[in-house]
């Protein structure tokens, strides 16, 4: 069973409708090898659907991360992406002059989510974790 069926099925267990608009929209999130926008999902429908419609795609993101099966991030313009937790435990690096996004070594953290757990006594959960800076391209 693929990551979006799963989903699917999980959310009707759970009690939820869904709805071929919702469908949609998870089928996109869980199929994209990137973050995306509600803005991107709502560019990507449109050839397959017209009546869906941007209040939907946030409605349906906003259920998603309620139910932890989605994380959100503020992108480098300031916009919410959306990623399933199957792409989750990654680390990004956002240029806040161009916006680009830049992944980063996830491993690198360990010693510093260790530490925190010492000091602190606090037990990181660490989804997606963003760093905001410039770029080489933006800072010569």
């Amino acid at each position: 069973m693929t990551h979006c069926h799963s989903m699917l099925q999980s959310l009707r267990q759970r009690g939820f409708r869904i709805t071929p608009q919702r469908e949609m929209i998870i089928e996109t999130l869980a199929h994209s090898d990137s973050h995306l926008s509600a803005e991107e999902i709502h560019q990507r429908l449109q050839p397959r659907s017209k009546t869906i419609n941007l209040a939907t795609i946030y409605r349906t993101l906003d259920l998603l991360v309620e139910q932890g099966y989605a994380t959100r991030l503020v992108g480098g313009d300031g916009k919410f992406l959306y990623a399933t937790r199957q792409q989750s435990r990654h680390l990004h690096l956002i240029c806040r002059k161009c916006g680009r996004f830049f992944p980063a070594d996830y491993e690198g953290l360990q010693p510093f989510i260790a530490q925190l757990k010492q000091i602190y006594g606090f037990q990181v959960e660490v989804e997606h974790l963003t760093f905001t800076g410039v770029c080489p391209d933006c800072d010569s």
